[in-house]
């Protein structure tokens, strides 16, 4: 893979994670966000290309400040299914003002880039339950109430780690293998 890509992937991952701290958004959003970003709309939508040329001015050219649109699609999304009072899309361009700075985007560009999202890339599976962080938080409450040594367990470092593993391309296809993945850190925090 070129360091270009790798690069690239690295700064959209820190986009995201960036976005969601300043947004203050539970962590169940951010690691949905990166679930449905990167595990699935990234490869999805690399594989959509090459079948097809792209309808939509989103997608041709994909551009850095194009992904940094969808990300932010990708945590209004994740907001959505777990907030309990949502991102506005107004607020959400708003932000988006702020932090992507190489283009501006109306809040149209922001109801298109989730129509996209959602219809012609995924195919609307956006199901979540299965991700890292859900596993991780399960086996953390249970480890807490079975073990006297769960409670030395800081789940911040637990959150930490995962963040680090997304920002590696080729650590991040352990997250294919959620539950192995979730049992390792819960090891690795464990160690630490």
């Amino acid at each position: 893979m070129s360091t270009e890509i790798v690069q690239l992937r690295r700064r959209l991952v820190e986009f995201l994670i960036y976005s969601s701290t300043q947004l203050e958004l539970p962590p169940i959003v951010k690691y949905s966000a990166l679930s449905l970003f990167f595990d699935r709309f990234r490869p999805s939508v690399v594989r959509f290309l090459q079948k097809k040329k792209a309808e939509h001015w989103l997608l041709q050219p994909l551009t850095e400040s194009n992904l940094q649109l969808f990300v932010l699609v990708s945590i209004w999304i994740s907001c959505k299914m777990h907030c309990t009072r949502g991102l506005s899309v107004h607020s959400l361009k708003s932000f988006g003002d702020k932090v992507i700075t190489e283009q501006l985007f109306m809040v149209r560009d922001f109801v298109d880039a989730e129509l996209v999202f959602l219809r012609q890339v995924l195919k609307f599976d956006i199901g979540t339950l299965n991700i890292a962080y859900t596993l991780l938080e399960d086996l953390f409450i249970q480890f807490k109430e079975v073990a006297k040594v769960g409670e030395l367990l800081n789940f911040e470092a637990c959150m930490d780690m995962m963040d680090l593993l997304y920002e590696k391309e080729e650590t991040s296809l352990l997250y294919q293998s959620t539950k192995s993945l979730a049992a390792s850190i819960l090891v690795m925090c464990l160690l630490t």
